[in-house]
């Protein structure tokens, strides 16, 4: 009996003591915020869907499934972003004001400790300055996985990419972490656009869509055309997914899309497309960012896209979703 009870005692201490080793929790709380939602979703695709974070009295508490370390990205109200680095077994807690969402400091874990002092850093700073300050924290932290972020954000699905930073950066990385599949892949995507980026023609590329259709990049000739990635994972791609497909259903006979999912399973991303209405070419082979399709087109995350001009021309790349629109839209006129 004694024994029972010490056990019972035991399992309480390390259940109140903090996670258990496939969770990971965020908590903590908001100023100027006392009741709403955000959103919570993986950025290398670790979890399978968009989760809700409910925020009652300015306070919130979430345990996620996590078995492996990754990166998580908070969608909050008015849809602007910020990463979390996850670690199985440990717990964050995050204070944000909802009017300075880009100050919001997070501690508990040491990523998530560098990632809020480089936040403060670029607090006020231009795009020129940010991306410098980024530089150089990835020259500085070449281990880390906030490093890994900013190589993506900042260089490679920025506004105006820096191609070839962007892989004198990934070579360092690469240094202390040579294993590190996301970092080979954004090289190999960084080497694939800097020869094909804005003035260069499309590569050219076949394959079969995710019905078994004959799909090819020729078919995007003598229309604007519009390659993007998505995921049922992504909030995002799949917000930029349904307005792309008003605008195309707008301009059928001008538009041409071609999409590519960067899902592990065919079934769900065949039940987002019927959900959704999208009838044109998709392309989901299930190896995510493996995928022949995403290497050879150059992407580089998700959600990004590239658009063509009739003639075939790269006239732009990785735009956020409403200058994406915007471009499309000016293109058709």
């Amino acid at each position: 009996m004694k024994h029972r009870i010490y056990y019972i005692l035991l399992a309480l201490v390390l259940v109140s003591c903090g996670t258990d080793s496939s969770h990971f929790k965020i908590e903590g709380r908001f100023l100027n915020l006392n009741q709403g939602e955000f959103y919570v979703y993986s950025l290398d695709g670790g979890s399978a869907a968009l989760d809700t974070i409910k925020i009652n009295g300015g306070r919130f508490s979430k345990q996620i499934d996590c078995d492996k370390p990754q990166t998580f990205m908070l969608v909050f109200p008015n849809f602007s972003e910020q990463p979390l680095f996850a670690v199985p077994g440990k717990s964050v807690d995050v204070k944000a004001d909802a009017s300075h969402l880009k100050e919001m400091e997070v501690k508990g874990t040491s990523d998530n400790e560098l990632m809020t002092s480089f936040r403060k850093k670029i607090a006020n700073a231009s795009p020129v300055e940010t991306a410098q300050t980024a530089a150089q924290f990835i020259t500085d932290n070449p281990k880390s996985a906030v490093s890994v972020y900013l190589l993506r954000r900042y260089f490679l699905q920025a506004v105006n990419p820096d191609y070839k930073k962007g892989m004198q950066l990934a070579d360092i990385l690469l240094k202390k972490q040579p294993e590190n599949g996301q970092i080979i892949n954004m090289k190999k995507s960084a080497e694939s656009l800097r020869n094909g980026a804005e003035g260069t023609t499309l590569p050219s590329y076949s394959t079969n869509d995710v019905k078994g259709n004959y799909v090819t990049t020729a078919s995007l000739r003598g229309k604007i055309g519009v390659i993007y990635t998505w995921a049922t994972w992504n909030y995002e791609s799949q917000d930029m997914q349904r307005q792309l497909r008003t605008l195309q259903k707008q301009n059928a006979s001008k538009l041409a899309i071609i999409s590519i999912s960067l899902d592990g399973s065919k079934r769900e991303c065949k039940n987002v497309l019927e959900r959704d209405s999208i009838t044109w070419p998709n392309i989901c082979d299930g190896l995510l960012f493996e995928g022949q399709a995403f290497q050879k087109l150059g992407m580089t995350g998700v959600p990004d896209n590239v658009v063509i001009d009739k003639k075939g021309k790269i006239v732009a790349h990785g735009l956020p979703k409403n200058e994406l629109i915007e471009r499309i839209k000016n293109l058709l006129k």
